[in-house]
């Protein structure tokens, strides 16, 4: 099966996929080709691999046996790796309901899912309680804030061959006049448009392309023959689409394709972790490598913490954000602190003024106002701690939080909970909580056993601890 890889993991991930029977690159950059010194050829891909816009991930796109193949590989690659499948894969059809409209568009209810329509993307005007048939033209990762951007233009993407139903059924358009010169005519009701990388393709493959395209077409055209109207029962799904999968790389993930992209290039120490962090932080990485060459790498070296915060942050006195990932791949804001200290050791203290109301959870004692938590984050720990104290400094009580490991971003502390976690109370007593949802979420798949087992490890030791 053919694997087209872009984005700041795909030296890593050729190299993981080169290893393997059944997965193919093609379609492969320069930089990869030179490389990997390698025949990538431009045929087409049956699964896609995209860094997601935050550099947290990838996302894989395309046939369900090549995704499944590539996601099952990619939740290998370390402990802390985590896959989820998608309830609106790209270019999946739905009849959607909208449900709001704000500025310059519309959020429209999938079922499983929601969805952003901007105006310009329909032909019609659209209103609170409409009912549209919509298409997935770009989805997103569980962990973005972002919903699936949709049209109500049907076609179907690829990199070579797209296919627009409703185009000009004329022989086809694009960046590679050549379509006389193959076999295959698009299907009857669209209109193929060629890719940039059409003009380098062979003909074989551009035939393959469209061929493949069509078959889809076909298959899109008898779901829409057999759906009801979509003011009748909206939402439901009226095309799967192609099979979309999310992986998110957590710390010991990261470090693990260094290990892999070593074997092929000069990768210093951090690689990923330090490109994940910010775009400049990317473009240091690389520069770094072209000077140093082989000196970049180093054995067993240590990613260097001081340097990546001093130049890119957090240092003291910055806003730190606490983006608390879950185990189904939802991402949660626990606000914003002060980074009160920081050592060149990995650790930073965050301090947050709370506001009243409620109780925090698990120690059962209220929010008041001149509340304060002091969280103290330790670059790649398994856990984090947060001590409550009231407005004349008595401890209220200590969360100690148990997750995938901690990765302090110049932005934001990033990682996954995983559920069970112990507290401290104000009287000194401890208790462990939360192993019921760590459980679920064993049994749901969303935490393979092997993690689950480790947070339990790591609750047991801090319960023991404290």
């Amino acid at each position: 099966m053919n694997v087209r890889v872009r984005g700041i993991y795909s030296t890593a991930l050729t190299a993981l996929f080169e290893g393997h029977d059944d997965l193919r690159v093609v379609q492969a950059s320069d930089a990869i080709a030179e490389r990997f010194e390698a025949d990538l050829p431009l045929r087409p891909a049956e699964a896609g691999i995209e860094t997601t816009p935050d550099r947290q991930g990838v996302g894989v796109v395309g046939d369900a046996e090549a995704v499944t193949t590539v996601a099952e590989v990619l939740g290998d690659v370390g402990l802390d790796a985590l896959v989820w499948a998608d309830p609106a894969p790209r270019d999946a059809v739905f009849d959607g309901r909208v449900t709001d409209t704000l500025g310059s568009g519309a959020v429209v209810d999938l079922g499983d899912a929601e969805g952003w329509l901007p105006f310009g993307n329909s032909d019609d005007r659209i209103e609170e309680g409409d009912r549209l048939r919509v298409q997935v033209r770009e989805p997103a990762a569980p962990w973005e804030f972002d919903r699936p951007l949709l049209d109500t233009t049907l076609e179907l993407p690829g990199s070579l061959a797209r296919l627009v139903r409703g185009g000009s059924t004329g022989r086809g358009t694009g960046a590679a006049d050549v379509v006389d010169l193959i076999p295959a005519d698009p299907r009857d009701g669209w209109a193929v448009r060629w890719g940039w990388l059409a003009d380098d393709a062979e003909f074989d493959a551009l035939d393959a392309a469209l061929a493949a395209r069509n078959e889809r077409a076909a298959d899109l055209d008898a779901a829409l023959a057999d759906a009801p109207d979509p003011a009748e029962g909206a939402p439901r799904q009226v095309w799967a689409g192609s099979a979309t999968r999310w992986c998110w790389f957590g710390r010991e993930s990261r470090f693990e394709l260094d290990d892999v992209r070593g074997d092929v290039v000069a990768t210093m120490p951090g690689h990923h972790r330090i490109k994940a962090g910010a775009e400049a932080a990317s473009a240091a990485v690389d520069f770094v490598e072209a000077i140093c060459g082989t000196e970049a790498t180093v054995e067993d070296g240590d990613m260097p913490f001081e340097v990546v915060t001093r130049q890119f942050g957090p240092q003291a006195g910055d806003s730190l954000a606490i983006d608390h990932g879950k185990p189904d791949g939802r991402l949660v804001e626990l606000g914003e602190g002060e980074v009160a200290e920081w050592d060149s050791s990995g650790t930073v203290t965050v301090r947050r003024e709370m506001s009243p109301g409620g109780t925090y959870d698990a120690l059962g004692t209220d929010r008041e106002a001149g509340d304060v938590a002091v969280t103290k984050f330790k670059e790649g720990r398994w856990w984090y701690a947060t001590v409550y104290r009231d407005a004349d400094g008595e401890r209220k009580g200590t969360y100690v939080n148990v997750c995938t490991p901690v990765e302090i971003f110049p932005d934001a502390v990033r990682y996954v909970d995983l559920h069970v976690d112990v507290v401290k109370h104000g009287d000194g007593s401890v208790e462990r909580v939360d192993d019921d949802e760590l459980d679920q979420a064993e049994a749901a798949g969303n935490v393979p056993a092997d993690l689950a087992e480790k947070a339990r490890s790591v609750a047991s030791a801090v319960e023991n601890a404290l």
